[in-house]
Protein backbone atom coordinates (compact mmCIF):
# COMPACT_ATOMS: atom_id res chain seq x y z
CA UNK A 1 0.00 0.00 0.00
CA UNK A 2 1.04 3.58 -0.63
CA UNK A 3 -0.12 6.38 1.67
CA UNK A 4 0.01 9.87 0.21
CA UNK A 5 0.66 11.82 3.36
CA UNK A 6 1.59 15.15 4.87
CA UNK A 7 3.32 14.79 8.22
CA UNK A 8 1.24 17.40 10.06
CA UNK A 9 -2.13 16.64 8.47
CA UNK A 10 -4.65 15.48 11.07
CA UNK A 11 -6.49 13.35 8.53
CA UNK A 12 -3.29 11.66 7.37
CA UNK A 13 -2.25 11.17 11.00
CA UNK A 14 -5.50 9.25 11.60
CA UNK A 15 -4.76 6.89 8.72
CA UNK A 16 -1.16 6.36 9.88
CA UNK A 17 -2.52 5.35 13.28
CA UNK A 18 -5.00 2.90 11.77
CA UNK A 19 -2.39 1.33 9.49
CA UNK A 20 0.02 0.95 12.40
CA UNK A 21 -2.59 -0.50 14.77
CA UNK A 22 -3.44 -3.13 12.18
CA UNK A 23 0.20 -3.82 11.36
CA UNK A 24 -0.29 -3.09 7.66
CA UNK A 25 2.96 -2.54 5.77
CA UNK A 26 2.85 0.60 3.66
CA UNK A 27 5.01 3.14 1.89
CA UNK A 28 4.59 6.84 2.61
CA UNK A 29 4.81 9.42 -0.15
CA UNK A 30 5.06 12.99 1.15
CA UNK A 31 2.68 15.58 -0.26
CA UNK A 32 3.90 18.96 1.00
CA UNK A 33 0.82 21.09 1.62
CA UNK A 34 2.94 24.17 2.29
CA UNK A 35 4.26 23.93 -1.27
CA UNK A 36 0.79 23.22 -2.76
CA UNK A 37 1.92 19.75 -3.86
CA UNK A 38 -1.66 18.57 -3.35
CA UNK A 39 -2.69 20.70 -6.35
CA UNK A 40 -0.17 19.15 -8.73
CA UNK A 41 -1.90 17.51 -11.71
CA UNK A 42 -0.51 14.05 -10.99
CA UNK A 43 -1.82 14.18 -7.42
CA UNK A 44 -5.22 15.61 -8.37
CA UNK A 45 -5.52 12.71 -10.79
CA UNK A 46 -5.37 10.45 -7.73
CA UNK A 47 -7.52 12.61 -5.47
CA UNK A 48 -9.75 15.10 -7.30
CA UNK A 49 -10.27 17.06 -4.06
CA UNK A 50 -6.56 17.81 -3.87
CA UNK A 51 -6.44 16.80 -0.21
CA UNK A 52 -4.48 14.34 1.89
CA UNK A 53 -4.54 11.51 2.63
CA UNK A 54 -5.01 9.17 -0.30
CA UNK A 55 -4.34 5.46 0.01
CA UNK A 56 -3.38 3.32 -2.97
CA UNK A 57 -4.36 -0.23 -1.99
CA UNK A 58 -2.94 -1.74 -5.16
CA UNK A 59 -6.42 -2.17 -6.62
CA UNK A 60 -8.00 1.21 -5.83
CA UNK A 61 -7.13 4.69 -4.65
CA UNK A 62 -9.14 5.67 -1.59
CA UNK A 63 -9.67 9.15 -0.16
CA UNK A 64 -11.20 10.72 2.96
CA UNK A 65 -9.63 9.48 6.19
CA UNK A 66 -12.73 7.94 7.75
CA UNK A 67 -13.63 6.15 4.51
CA UNK A 68 -10.08 4.80 4.33
CA UNK A 69 -10.22 3.62 7.94
CA UNK A 70 -13.60 1.99 7.35
CA UNK A 71 -12.06 0.13 4.39
CA UNK A 72 -9.10 -0.97 6.52
CA UNK A 73 -11.41 -2.13 9.30
CA UNK A 74 -13.41 -4.22 6.85
CA UNK A 75 -10.47 -5.62 4.91
CA UNK A 76 -8.24 -6.12 7.98
CA UNK A 77 -10.70 -6.72 10.82
CA UNK A 78 -8.23 -7.33 13.63
CA UNK A 79 -7.92 -5.34 15.75
CA UNK A 80 -11.31 -3.76 15.08
CA UNK A 81 -11.65 -0.01 15.53
CA UNK A 82 -15.44 0.05 15.07
CA UNK A 83 -17.97 -2.07 16.98
CA UNK A 84 -20.23 -4.49 15.11
CA UNK A 85 -23.27 -3.70 17.26
CA UNK A 86 -25.25 -1.08 15.30
CA UNK A 87 -25.98 1.20 18.25
CA UNK A 88 -22.45 1.06 19.62
CA UNK A 89 -21.09 1.67 16.11
CA UNK A 90 -23.31 4.74 15.71
CA UNK A 91 -22.10 6.15 19.03
CA UNK A 92 -18.43 5.69 18.10
CA UNK A 93 -18.98 7.25 14.68
CA UNK A 94 -20.74 10.21 16.30
CA UNK A 95 -17.77 10.74 18.63
CA UNK A 96 -15.29 10.51 15.78
CA UNK A 97 -17.32 12.88 13.62
CA UNK A 98 -17.33 15.59 16.28
CA UNK A 99 -13.67 15.89 15.37
CA UNK A 100 -13.55 14.74 11.75
CA UNK A 101 -16.67 16.59 10.57
CA UNK A 102 -17.22 19.46 13.01
CA UNK A 103 -13.80 20.63 14.25
CA UNK A 104 -11.23 19.66 11.66
CA UNK A 105 -12.79 20.85 8.37
CA UNK A 106 -13.31 24.44 9.50
CA UNK A 107 -9.87 24.58 11.11
CA UNK A 108 -8.13 23.19 8.04
CA UNK A 109 -5.25 25.06 6.41
CA UNK A 110 -7.29 25.96 3.34
CA UNK A 111 -10.02 27.50 5.53
CA UNK A 112 -7.48 29.47 7.55
CA UNK A 113 -5.90 30.70 4.33
CA UNK A 114 -9.31 31.73 3.00
CA UNK A 115 -9.98 33.71 6.19
CA UNK A 116 -6.89 35.73 5.36
CA UNK A 117 -7.49 36.00 1.63
CA UNK A 118 -11.18 36.92 1.84
CA UNK A 119 -11.49 38.70 5.17
CA UNK A 120 -7.96 39.90 5.90
CA UNK A 121 -7.61 37.82 9.08
CA UNK A 122 -4.16 38.14 10.63
CA UNK A 123 -2.39 35.35 12.49
CA UNK A 124 -3.98 36.29 15.82
CA UNK A 125 -7.46 36.20 14.29
CA UNK A 126 -6.73 32.86 12.61
CA UNK A 127 -5.62 31.38 15.92
CA UNK A 128 -8.69 32.74 17.74
CA UNK A 129 -10.90 31.10 15.12
CA UNK A 130 -8.97 27.83 15.41
CA UNK A 131 -9.21 27.69 19.19
CA UNK A 132 -12.92 28.55 19.21
CA UNK A 133 -13.92 25.50 17.20
CA UNK A 134 -11.58 23.19 19.10
CA UNK A 135 -13.06 24.32 22.41
CA UNK A 136 -16.65 23.99 21.21
CA UNK A 137 -16.13 20.52 19.77
CA UNK A 138 -14.02 19.05 22.56
CA UNK A 139 -16.42 20.35 25.21
CA UNK A 140 -19.20 18.39 23.52
CA UNK A 141 -17.01 15.30 23.09
CA UNK A 142 -16.03 15.36 26.77
CA UNK A 143 -19.71 15.25 27.72
CA UNK A 144 -20.41 12.47 25.21
CA UNK A 145 -17.62 10.25 26.59
CA UNK A 146 -17.40 11.20 30.29
CA UNK A 147 -19.16 8.04 31.49
CA UNK A 148 -17.40 5.58 29.20
CA UNK A 149 -14.99 3.06 30.74
CA UNK A 150 -11.31 3.69 30.14
CA UNK A 151 -8.52 3.86 29.62
CA UNK A 152 -9.36 4.65 25.98
CA UNK A 153 -12.51 6.17 24.56
CA UNK A 154 -12.96 2.66 23.18
CA UNK A 155 -12.67 1.12 26.64
CA UNK A 156 -10.01 -1.55 26.84
CA UNK A 157 -8.66 -0.85 23.33
CA UNK A 158 -8.45 2.26 21.14
CA UNK A 159 -11.23 2.73 18.62
CA UNK A 160 -12.05 5.18 15.82
CA UNK A 161 -12.83 7.95 18.31
CA UNK A 162 -9.35 7.56 19.83
CA UNK A 163 -7.83 7.58 16.35
CA UNK A 164 -9.44 10.96 15.74
CA UNK A 165 -8.78 12.31 19.24
CA UNK A 166 -5.00 11.90 19.27
CA UNK A 167 -4.34 14.15 16.24
CA UNK A 168 -6.86 16.71 17.47
CA UNK A 169 -5.23 17.06 20.88
CA UNK A 170 -1.85 17.32 19.16
CA UNK A 171 -3.27 20.31 17.29
CA UNK A 172 -4.84 21.76 20.42
CA UNK A 173 -1.46 21.74 22.13
CA UNK A 174 0.18 23.32 19.07
CA UNK A 175 -2.23 26.22 19.37
CA UNK A 176 -1.86 26.49 23.16
CA UNK A 177 -5.47 25.50 23.93
CA UNK A 178 -5.77 24.74 27.68
CA UNK A 179 -6.90 21.15 28.17
CA UNK A 180 -7.98 21.24 31.83
CA UNK A 181 -11.70 21.26 30.97
CA UNK A 182 -11.49 17.83 29.30
CA UNK A 183 -9.99 15.32 31.77
CA UNK A 184 -11.63 12.31 30.12
CA UNK A 185 -10.21 13.23 26.73
CA UNK A 186 -6.76 13.99 28.13
CA UNK A 187 -6.68 10.64 29.92
CA UNK A 188 -7.74 8.76 26.79
CA UNK A 189 -5.15 10.62 24.72
CA UNK A 190 -2.42 9.74 27.21
CA UNK A 191 -3.39 6.07 27.15
CA UNK A 192 -3.50 6.02 23.35
CA UNK A 193 -0.24 7.90 22.94
CA UNK A 194 1.50 5.26 25.06
CA UNK A 195 0.58 2.54 22.55
CA UNK A 196 3.70 2.02 20.39
CA UNK A 197 1.75 1.75 17.13
CA UNK A 198 0.05 5.08 17.83
CA UNK A 199 3.22 6.76 19.07
CA UNK A 200 4.98 5.76 15.84
CA UNK A 201 2.44 7.78 13.82
CA UNK A 202 3.15 11.05 15.68
CA UNK A 203 4.13 13.93 13.39
CA UNK A 204 7.46 14.36 15.16
CA UNK A 205 8.29 10.75 14.31
CA UNK A 206 7.50 11.03 10.61
CA UNK A 207 8.29 14.63 9.65
CA UNK A 208 10.93 15.26 7.01
CA UNK A 209 14.27 16.25 8.48
CA UNK A 210 14.02 19.69 6.87
CA UNK A 211 10.50 20.39 8.18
Amino acid sequence: MILYDYWRSSAAYRVRIALNLKGIAHERVAIDLTQSAQRAPDYVARNPQGLVPALDTGSAILTQSLAIIDYLDTAYPAPAVLPTDPTARAHVLAQALVIAADIHPIDNLRVLNQLTAQFGADQAARETWYRHWIIEGLTALEAMTADLPGPFLGGAAPNLADICLVPQLYNARRFAVPLDAWPRLVAADAAASAVPAIAAAHPDRVKPTAA
